[in-house]
């Protein structure tokens, strides 16, 4: 019974803190805007990412004079 006594403010204070950190989280903009990325996913990069198994392509003659 005297851990109770412990346990029940730790706790209220636990979700003190969360409350806390869920109102600061929405005052802050965090779940603004929520559509752009789950819709970022489905369009395609701008820029290809290179593959290991894609060979480097040639330097150029800047680079071989250093």
């Amino acid at each position: 019974m005297n851990s109770l006594f412990f346990l029940i403010p730790i706790a209220l204070i636990f979700v003190a803190i969360a409350v806390r950190a869920l109102f600061w989280a929405i005052n802050s903009g965090q779940y603004d805007n929520l559509d752009t990325e789950a819709h970022r996913i489905l369009f395609d990069d701008d820029k290809p990412v290179r593959g290991k198994s894609e060979p480097d392509p040639a330097p150029k003659d800047d680079e071989l004079r250093d």
